[in-house]
């Protein structure tokens, strides 16, 4: 499917390609083909290129001369069906411990949505989500796909001390906190996974287009796990290709 791309200057270093403001799988393969093309035409130059739900941020590691000549030489650029099949994803499992202690909220999500605790938990853990970008904190994944009876709008007052593990849900999407950090998101459990870690490399495995899976967890299982993290005995490994 084609999309009406917009072009625009961002800054003196970098240009901003928006696709329409939806969340959609079909436009995120369209958005990382489009990536990955344009990192082909900049292999010799230094850019960074950053993607959300519906954008690509180009960074320059120089000012533009030219920005309407460096706009025409992006818009010039095709993808293709050939791109799209060639994009490659990986399905993660990711172990929660939905018990009380940790799902700060869940009771009150419970309350508001007319679900028991048992049904939230199998609805969340059923589905298998998108990460379609990264971001507001280094790790953060923005998952689409949560079942449309978990839908619930973030709270009106956030909570300043959300823990790093930390499982949640705001408005269509759901999302693991990667550190200690505020945050208005219903936090409805918790995994001892590590997602991000400076001292890694790369410091997140994750990457826009792979697909994550929870699977619920005892909360003595979630204290062994945890411990296996502190210790580096727990390598998260991506189950198959997507």
């Amino acid at each position: 499917m084609e999309y009406e791309l917009k072009f625009s200057p961002y800054s003196e270093h970098s240009i901003l390609i928006e696709w329409p403001s939806v969340m959609d799988k079909n436009m995120l393969k369209s958005i990382l083909s489009y990536k990955k093309i344009i990192q082909n035409l900049y292999i010799k130059q230094k850019v960074e290129l950053i993607n959300t739900y519906n954008s690509i941020l180009i960074i320059y590691n120089f000012t533009i001369d030219n920005i309407n000549d460096e706009i025409l030489k992006l818009k010039s650029l095709k993808y293709n069906k050939t791109n799209l099949e060639n994009l490659k994803s990986r399905l993660w499992k990711i172990p929660v411990c939905y018990d009380d202690e940790f799902g700060l909220d869940l009771e009150e999500f419970s309350l508001q949505k007319e679900l028991s605790k048992a049904e939230i938990i199998q609805r969340h853990s059923a589905a298998i989500y998108t990460i379609f970008f990264i971001g507001f904190l280094p790790g953060f994944l923005y998952l689409g796909g949560l079942d449309n009876k978990l839908h619930l709008d973030r709270k009106s007052a956030p909570n300043l001390d959300v823990k790093k593990g930390a499982v949640g849900i705001g408005g269509n999407q759901t999302g693991i906190y990667p550190q200690n950090s505020p945050g208005g998101w219903h936090i409805i459990g918790k995994t001892p996974v590590d997602f991000f870690n400076p001292k890694t490399n790369p410091p997140c495995v994750f990457n826009a287009g792979d697909q994550l899976k929870f699977y619920p967890i005892s909360k003595s299982e979630f204290l062994d796990l945890e411990q296996d993290v502190k210790r580096g005995c727990f390598q998260l490994k991506p189950l198959q290709n997507a």
